[in-house]
Order: C-alpha cells, then sequence, then structure tokens
C-alpha cells in the first residue's frame, strides 16, 4: 500500500497522497439549492483526503434530479458554497465541485419549474424516483432541440465558471451512472438522428462539447469528467457494445489537458488497461465495494493515478489516519445517508473522539 502515500500532482494543485473522496449524494441542501448550514463542517472533516469530489451538483433547473441537491449558478449558490471551499482550503484540503445534470433520472415533483425532464430522446428509464409524496414512476422525457443541447452546453459552463468563483479548484463533468451525459452516450437511451446520434462520435458529440466549453471558460486544468463504461443502472444498458464509442472518447479527452478522467469501474481488469493506455493524464479509479485489503492495488499494478473512496470515506472523516494506522473504521449508516440533518452526517467520530 506504501505507492498511495506518494504525492501527485493534478493540474496546478500537488496533493500529498494518491486517495481522493468519491463524489456522493447527501440531499441535505436548502430548498433553493444552497448547500447546507452543516456542508462546510462535513467537507472540512475529510479534507485529509487531499482532494475531495463533491455530491453532484446541478448546473441549471432543468439539471436537478433528486430532492435537496445542491446547485452551483445562483448567487446563493455561490454563496454557499464559498464557505464550503474556505472550510476544506483552511483544513490544507482541495475541493472539485461535480456538475450532474440528471437528464431524465428526474421528476417533475423534484425540481422548481416542475416541468417534465430533459434527455437526448424521449425514452423514460423505466425505474421509480423518491419524491416528496414517496416513490414515483419516472415520466417519459422531453427531447432535447439542437438548441436546447447548445444551451444546456452552455450551462455547464456557466456553472463551472460560478464553482471556481465560489473557490473551487476545479469541476469534474458527472457523465457517469446513467445521468444525462451518459443518456448521449448510451445506445439503448439515444435514439436521435441528427449530429447528436447514431455513430460514435455523434454520441460522443455531447459530452465533448460540455467538456470543451468548461475547459475554455476556468481553464482544462480545473476540468475534469467522471466516465462508468458498462455500468448499467437508471435504464442504461451498455455492457461491451460501447467500448467503441470510450475508445473514441478517451482518445479525443487525451488531447484536452484535462486535470483528470475518474473511471467508476466494475468489470475485469482488461478494459482498463485499454483505458490506462488511452488516456495518458491523471486517471481515477473508483471500484464500487472495494475492500480495504485492496486499497492501493490499482496504483501498484499501474492501472490507476488515484483511488477514490466513498462510503469509507463518508463513515470515516479521518480515514487516512484509520489507514495509515491500521485502526478500525466506524460502523457505517446506510438508512442515514439520505435523511438530512447531523445524523448520519456530521456525527462520525473521529479516532480522538471515539
Amino acid at each position: 500500500m506504501n505507492q498511495i502515500w506518494s504525492p501527485i500532482s493534478i493540474g496546478g494543485i500537488t496533493l500529498p497522497h494518491r486517495l481522493a473522496m468519491a463524489p456522493m449524494t447527501r440531499s441535505r441542501a436548502k430548498p433553493d439549492g444552497t448547500p447546507s448550514d452543516l456542508a462546510p463542517e462535513y467537507y472540512r472533516q475529510r479534507a485529509t483526503m487531499g482532494l475531495l469530489i463533491t455530491e453532484g451538483t446541478q448546473p441549471s433547473d432543468d439539471g436537478q434530479g433528486y430532492l435537496a441537491t445542491p446547485g452551483i449558478y445562483t448567487d446563493a449558490h455561490v454563496a454557499g458554497w464559498r464557505k464550503v471551499t474556505a472550510a476544506v482550503h483552511e483544513a490544507g484540503g482541495h475541493l472539485f465541485i461535480q456538475l450532474m445534470h440528471a437528464g431524465r433520472m428526474s421528476h417533475p415533483a423534484n425540481t422548481p419549474h416542475h416541468r417534465q425532464p430533459v434527455a437526448p430522446s424521449p425514452i423514460a428509464p423505466g425505474v421509480e424516483m423518491f419524491t416528496a409524496s414517496g416513490m414515483q414512476p419516472i415520466p417519459v422525457p422531453r427531447e432535447l432541440t439542437a438548441a436546447q443541447i447548445e444551451k444546456t452546453v452552455a450551462d455547464f459552463a456557466f456553472a463551472a465558471t460560478r464553482a471556481i468563483e465560489a473557490g473551487a479548484d476545479g469541476v469534474e463533468v458527472h457523465g457517469a451512472n446513467g445521468y444525462l451525459v451518459q443518456q448521449f452516450l448510451a445506445p439503448n437511451s439515444n435514439h436521435r438522428t441528427d449530429e447528436y446520434g447514431g455513430s460514435i462520435e455523434n454520441r460522443s458529440r455531447f459530452a465533448l462539447e460540455v467538456v470543451r466549453a468548461i475547459a475554455a471558460a476556468i481553464g482544462p486544468e480545473r476540468t475534469a469528467i467522471r466516465l462508468s463504461p458498462g455500468f448499467s443502472v437508471h435504464g442504461i444498458t451498455e455492457a461491451q457494445q460501447n467500448d467503441d464509442l470510450y475508445r473514441h472518447l478517451l482518445t479525443e479527452l487525451n488531447g484536452l489537458g484535462l486535470a483528470y478522467v475518474h473511471v467508476l469501474y466494475v468489470r475485469n481488469d482488461a478494459f482498463l488497461q485499454e483505458i490506462r493506455k488511452t488516456f495518458r493524464g491523471v486517471l481515477i479509479v473508483n471500484r464500487p465495494g472495494r475492500k480495504r485489503e485492496q486499497i492501493g492495488s490499482d496504483v501498484t499494478a499501474g492501472l490507476a493515478d488515484i483511488e477514490s473512496l466513498g462510503v469509507m470515506a463518508l463513515a470515516n472523516p479521518d480515514l487516512v489516519m484509520r489507514l495509515r494506522t491500521d485502526a478500525p473504521f466506524n460502523e457505517v449508516k446506510p438508512a442515514l445517508f439520505y435523511a438530512g440533518g447531523a445524523e448520519g452526517y456530521t456525527d462520525y467520530p473521529a479516532l480522538e473522539a471515539a
């Protein structure tokens, strides 16, 4: 595990080790999308992770999918996130805000305008979503017009500038987990016949336009993207049939000088080795369900430059110290992941408190 404790640079930032906190939805924002008053403490507690990637943060009203998720496009949002970034920086950490447009993974009851969700094609994901009145089926989304796609790309770039205004070190585009960017990538959610559908170049176009627009707005060294090749979730079906698209997409991303590419990976190592060879910048790998004894294995094997950890960091604010000293972990409380309030959020004890 020694290699994970060596420093690494991303963009203009030097990180003390090769671990990062993965983005995790916490559903504790205020009704207007401003981060909660507890958010600065939550992120500050975990600053020793070095690089913190925030929960998915909508770039626009249309981008919201779930209840109580934060935004980063109004003055109130910027003011709220500025408290978070200041707390993290004061504690010696760095923070990238993840920009997440949920696309069709939304419900009118969860958004400010109560309109249908948007997507590349009018295809419902076939799943239910939690709303204030309970679980409800997600409706068929509105198909984005070419003009609306252009506006959505601009929304991402605007949100990125606001994130930097709020003090963030950069932004990560959420191109994974079945949300809008991946909805354009996946053939079963994108049936378009224009320049955004059909061929792998066309289905990659939206993702690349978003990343390039953000890089032009805030600099490529502060721009990143998360991908989840072959991860079937929220009605998305890719498996290996979309591997050629990811080969093309990663080749294009490789030439942009990004801060990093973050891959959520659930398959065997063969395609991950291809990803590592294709993208020659900093590669972060997240393996859902990674065991404690597996931490550091991807860095040691040369498959990743950084490994991101989710639930472990959620439940252990001093995870780095626990790993370094072989101390036991706190008990995870899944029932409180999205419960609101301090319980299950800022009340996990550090070693000295425990």
